[in-house]
């Protein structure tokens, strides 16, 4: 059965969100950890070997340009993952809240022998300062890292305030991701989708905002003309929205 939408949103709203017992599973139920993980926007941690991924940009990174790729790669099994909590009915849900704006897609290309591949990824729900992540893939070293770093880069730009990770994970914790109680969690979630999507009480909130910065920067620090793989944002870029500080 299709998921409800309104429901869904309701659902996000108050600190739950679907899964499935696998990705063949025909219903969804609905959870709410006592331990939330979620990542600091002004606690990313980039590591010296990260941060040189990103600057000499090995990977070209893009938003929102192959959504529906994205997420069934992320619902597909894995050496380390023999089946996937993201079901039929989850995927068809997030793809009709893509197409209504507010689900959304970071994709990591690599051009290999003249080939254009898309090894890495991840999607998640914007709802006003909150952008909730649901799931990444890599078919690459550092692909996801590289995801998740143009993930923060953009949500700071773009007047977010919480970034929500569900579980915790090493790889999360390796990203800076911490936990916190579902008690401390709330209340981030009910400052986060206080500001709403007009941005009350603050300057307004926006994914898409950081691609206006794009040409400015890039015409400034005359970057094209050094980098053989281009995106919409340049690894130095978003090392830059990332290490400044508020």
């Amino acid at each position: 059965m299709a998921i409800d939408l309104p429901i869904l949103l309701r659902a996000y709203a108050v600190g739950l969100f679907p899964m499935a017992d696998d990705r063949a599973a025909d219903s969804v139920f609905w959870v709410e950890p006592e331990r939330r993980a979620v990542l600091p926007l002004d606690c990313f941690h980039l590591s010296r070997s990260l941060r040189k991924t990103i600057r000499v940009d090995r990977f070209e990174v893009t938003a929102d340009t192959a959504f529906e790729r994205v997420i069934r790669l992320c619902a597909q099994s894995a050496e380390d993952r023999p089946t996937t909590w993201i079901n039929q009915d989850i995927e068809e849900a997030f793809i009709r809240l893509h197409h209504r704006g507010l689900a959304h897609s970071i994709e990591v290309w690599s051009h290999e022998a003249g080939e254009r591949h898309l090894v890495g990824g991840l999607y998640g729900l914007a709802l006003g300062r909150a952008f909730f992540g649901e799931s990444m893939f890599s078919r690459r070293r550092d692909a996801s890292k590289v995801a998740m770093a143009w993930l923060v880069a953009r949500l700071r730009f773009g007047g977010f305030t919480l970034l929500d990770c569900q579980f915790m994970t090493p790889h999360l914790a390796s990203l800076g991701a911490i936990e916190i109680s579902a008690e401390t969690y709330s209340g981030l979630l009910g400052e986060a989708l206080a500001a709403g999507s007009d941005g009350a009480g603050g300057d307004s909130v926006s994914f898409e905002a950081l691609d206006s910065l794009v040409g400015e920067f890039e015409a400034r620090e005359a970057l094209s003309a050094t980098r053989t793989v281009s995106g919409p944002a340049s690894g130095q870029l978003i090392v830059q929205l990332i290490t400044q500080t508020s």
